[in-house]
């Protein structure tokens, strides 16, 4: 697997790596029994919303060190709305690319980053706690990247109807049997979905 000189660095030194002690926010996201965690601590200035500190501990592959060591740097000294607008497009491109099926690895880096964001606004009273709907799970499934292809099943179109009712999700996608990525995309929906304490049951039908 052909991997940048960037991302070999910031594998090998990776940057604000470590547990931060008393962080003013945190979240971790993914499952080490899925291949890949990452846990995302901030110190935040009250007054001016800017992130002093952020710092990360990740479980996984080189790539997933890599982009939480970028996605950190790049997080580091910026507001709180600034950080917001960082995406997992901006932590491939910092890196040099990645591998198709790396790419998931920068949106859990991403999505760690602005979920720790997400827990300080809440916690500080910035924001109110977000109400689970189907445009909940629609923006879950657009952080799920086809490996083969590096994009996002939404996107790609695999993702033919989103249902929800009573705690009930209901997702049907159109990915094939013979795919061989099919298992993985089915793991990772589930995954994404089932940690949300408003989601009781999660059924995906394949044609």
């Amino acid at each position: 697997m052909q991997y940048s000189q960037k991302v070999l660095d910031h594998f090998m030194h990776p940057h604000n790596v470590g547990k931060m002690e008393n962080p003013d926010a945190t979240a971790t996201e993914g499952s080490p029994a899925c291949g890949d965690q990452v846990t995302v601590y901030l110190k935040v200035d009250e007054q001016t919303k800017v992130i002093e500190d952020v710092s990360f501990l990740s479980y996984g592959c080189a790539s997933n060190i890599a982009t939480a060591s970028i996605i950190t740097d790049l997080a580091k000294g910026k507001t709180l709305d600034e950080a917001k607008a960082i995406t997992w497009k901006d932590a491939m491109e910092a890196l040099d690319g990645l591998p198709p099926v790396k790419v998931h690895c920068s949106v859990l880096a991403a999505d760690t980053l602005q979920t720790a964001i997400s827990n300080y606004e809440i916690a500080k009273g910035l924001k109110p706690v977000p109400d689970f709907t189907k445009d909940t799970i629609v923006n879950e499934l657009k952080k799920i990247i086809y490996p083969q292809v590096g994009e996002d099943i939404v996107t790609l179109k695999m993702v033919k109807y989103v249902g929800f009712t009573d705690g009930e999700v209901v997702i049907d996608l159109n990915i094939q049997s013979f795919d061989t990525w099919r298992d993985n995309v089915v793991e990772e929906i589930k995954e994404h979905l089932e940690k949300y304490p408003d989601v009781k049951n999660v059924q995906i039908n394949l044609p």
